[in-house]
C-alpha cells in the first residue's frame, strides 16, 4: 500500500469517527467571542471612520481617495472594512440631513463645533438613523469613547448629551422601552 493511500485511508477513518456534538454552553461562548470579534472590528471602523472624516473636513479631499488613502495606510484586517466603506460613504452622501437633524440639539452653531465633535456627532447621527441593529447605547457610548480618546478634554460630556437627546428624538420607542426596563429594577 502506497504512503498516499495510507493517508487517505486514516483521514476516511478520522472522518468515520463520531465528533462530539457543540453543548449550547460551547455554542453560546462561540456565540459570543464572535460577538465581540464583530465589536472589535466595529469600533475600529468607527475610529478609521472618524479619522477620515476629520481629513474630509479638514483637507476637502474626495471621500472615495480618503477612503483609499486609509484603506492602503491601515492594516484592515481587524476592521470591519464594509462597515467602514459604508459609514464614510453614507454619512458624505447624507451629510447636510445629518447636519440639520443636529442643529436644533446644539447650543451653537454646527460649524462652531471643533472638528472632531463634528465628525464625531455625524457619525452618532448616521448609525442612530441608519443603523437601526445597533442599540443607540452602543451608538452613544462609542461616540463617548472616540471623544475621550480624540476629542477636547471634556468633549465627551457634550457628545454624550448631544447623542443622548438625538436617541430620544430618532429611537423613541427604544429608549422608552430601556427607560421603562431599567425604572422597574
Amino acid at each position: 500500500m502506497s504512503a498516499q493511500n495510507v493517508i487517505a485511508e486514516s483521514f476516511s477513518e478520522l472522518q468515520a469517527v463520531e465528533q462530539p456534538s457543540a453543548t449550547p454552553q460551547m455554542a453560546e461562548q462561540m456565540a459570543e467571542q464572535s460577538k465581540k470579534g464583530r465589536t472589535r472590528t466595529r469600533h475600529k471602523a468607527r475610529e478609521l471612520a472618524l479619522q477620515a472624516l476629520y481629513q474630509w473636513q479638514v483637507a476637502g479631499a474626495s471621500i472615495t481617495d480618503i477612503e483609499a488613502q486609509f484603506r492602503a495606510r491601515n492594516d484592515m484586517e481587524r476592521v470591519d472594512g464594509g462597515f467602514f466603506h459604508e459609514l464614510l460613504i453614507g454619512i458624505a452622501r447624507q451629510v447636510s440631513h445629518l447636519d440639520e437633524t443636529i442643529t436644533p440639539l446644539l447650543d451653537r452653531g454646527f460649524h462652531q463645533l471643533d472638528p472632531v465633535e463634528r465628525a464625531t456627532l455625524r457619525l452618532g447621527c448616521y448609525e442612530m438613523m441608519v443603523r437601526t441593529d445597533v442599540p443607540y447605547r452602543v451608538v452613544i457610548n462609542e461616540g463617548i469613547e472616540l471623544a475621550k480618546k480624540y476629542g477636547a478634554q471634556d468633549s465627551h460630556k457634550y457628545i454624550n448629551g448631544i447623542l443622548d437627546k438625538l436617541a430620544a428624538t430618532l429611537r423613541p420607542l427604544e429608549v422608552k422601552e430601556y427607560r421603562s426596563h431599567r425604572k422597574s429594577r
